[in-house]
């Protein structure tokens, strides 16, 4: 059973930097990918950022590039998001996912950032960003 666990959620101010983390227990040898999304009060849920884990390939959304980095420790068998330059648009609830089946991938006719291609999830972790 694979289970997800983040953490490192706060309030900042806009122009600060956060770093969030997703412990990551249980077997994932056989990830297609991880990710990270969001999603803020009234609004769908959206990814913020990925990994396709084979081929080591990064996206990440339009709204958080060169802003946000995400990382993987294998060691620590963890998965992190730096984000700097946060803005007020930034606030949400973040969850970390794991895609074991390869729904996500472009092989199975999936795309990175769709909710729907991820089967396990995170509680996840509030964001706040104040202006």
């Amino acid at each position: 059973q694979v289970q997800l666990v983040e953490s490192g959620g706060g309030s900042v101010q806009a122009g600060g930097s956060l770093t969030l983390s997703c412990a990551v227990s249980g077997d994932t040898r056989n990830a297609y990918s991880m990710g990270w999304f969001r999603q803020a009060p009234g609004k769908e849920r959206e990814g913020v950022a990925a990994i396709y884990i084979s081929e080591r390939r990064i996206n990440y959304s339009d709204s958080v590039k060169g802003r946000f980095t995400i990382f993987q420790d294998k060691d620590k068998n963890t998965l992190g998001l730096q984000m700097s330059s946060l803005k007020p648009e930034d606030t949400a609830m973040y969850y970390c996912a794991a895609d074991l089946h390869g729904t996500s991938t472009p092989q199975y006719g999936g795309v990175w950032h769709d909710p729907a291609e991820y089967n396990y999830w995170g509680q996840g972790t509030q964001v706040t960003v104040s202006s």
